[in-house]
């Protein structure tokens, strides 16, 4: 349960905070998005751990130099006080031009300020075909008109 000096979400506000990461990581700009975190962040990302944001910075500043192409949907799947859960999808390929949808869940936990403290995410890879992508727009953040995973039934 969250202390009382914790951010408390709404509905509303917790699909708004959705939303607005998967927005913030589709621009694909590591300093940008370890804003977002509270300044002692910590995070599980598969096998890997991370604190604070100078190492989100250049987890992520590595992360994008092997999956290429990045494309992010977040979905909002529930919420309770200062507590958010989301699944993802995201499309990548890596230098070799192999692309793969990495599936996967957060559960994020945020701070009084709305900084987000604490992120564990489990994700798994499946290899895909270039022809059997799902994600097509642009690069940088998905446009509203564009399916989410579930009208995508992904």
């Amino acid at each position: 349960m969250p202390d009382s000096d914790d951010f408390v979400f709404t509905a509303e506000t917790a699909r708004a905070k959705v939303r607005a990461a998967e927005d913030a990581w589709n621009t694909r700009q590591p300093a940008r998005i370890a804003l977002a975190y509270s300044p002692d962040s910590r995070w599980r990302n598969r096998g890997e751990f991370v604190t604070g944001r100078a190492e989100i910075e250049a987890f992520l500043t590595r992360k994008w130099l092997r999956e290429l192409d990045y494309r992010l949907i977040k979905e909002f799947w529930a919420f309770e006080g200062n507590r958010i859960a989301v699944r993802f999808a995201y499309e990548w390929h890596d230098d070799s031009g192999n692309w793969f949808r990495s599936y996967g869940n957060e559960n994020w936990e945020f701070d009084a300020a709305g900084l987000m403290r604490q992120r564990f995410a489990s994700i798994n890879d499946l290899p895909i075909s270039e022809s059997g992508r799902r994600f097509h727009w642009p690069l940088g953040p998905r446009p509203v008109d564009h399916p989410g995973l579930s009208e995508l039934d992904l």
